[in-house]
């Protein structure tokens, strides 16, 4: 089943407008219209399905055979919004879902997507945020995209990286990275 985003989806995803969680927020942009929910399936430890038919429930979500105008999602009736996800909330392994495959329709990348590139944009983001903050850690990182010769293990080092990023400067900056990551990263295959 391939999904698309409502109008409530898309207002989910601006900054600032943050009330779900990592892993619904994930759904949401990989919710493109050529992704099926089978295939992101394992991103989510095959919980993608129940989670997917959450965020239909919910107004985020419609598959993508339904009509144009199903699209648009009618306006809730005004009740107080949900209370945003805590701070000290820990970064789930699915913060890099959006990493994986998605791309963002607002910022479409139509370069070279390679792991050379990726490796280059996150050794850039570790020297902004990492090189004056914390030195140490700003190596550990350094090494880790040395060392990542294949998709997973760029991955897994992003993953880390993205995680330390949110502790640092929040789940706006973090998102926009994975995103910008997503964009970066050669597909599977």
């Amino acid at each position: 089943m391939q999904l698309l985003k409502t109008d409530k989806a898309r207002t989910e995803l601006q900054i600032g407008n943050r009330t779900l969680g990592q892993r619904e927020r994930a759904m949401l942009i990989l919710a493109d219209g050529r992704n099926t929910v089978e295939a992101i399936n394992h991103l989510f430890h095959g919980d993608a399905m129940r989670l997917a038919t959450h965020l239909m429930q919910s107004g985020y979500l419609v598959p993508q055979d339904e009509p144009a105008s199903a699209v648009r999602a009618p306006r809730a009736t005004p009740k107080s919004a949900p209370a945003p996800a805590p701070a000290s909330h820990p970064v789930a392994p699915q913060v890099l879902t959006e990493v994986v495959t998605a791309t963002s329709s607002a910022d479409s990348f139509e370069g070279k997507r390679s792991l050379a590139t990726t490796r280059m944009f996150l050794f850039d983001i570790c020297e902004r945020m990492f090189v004056r903050r914390d030195p140490a850690r700003a190596e550990a990182f350094r090494e880790a995209l040395r060392n990542a010769k294949d998709r997973d293990t760029m991955l897994a080092a992003a993953r880390d990286m993205i995680s330390a990023v949110e502790e640092i400067a929040g789940h706006e900056r973090a998102d926009s990275i994975s995103e910008r990551i997503a964009m970066l990263l050669p597909p599977e295959g």
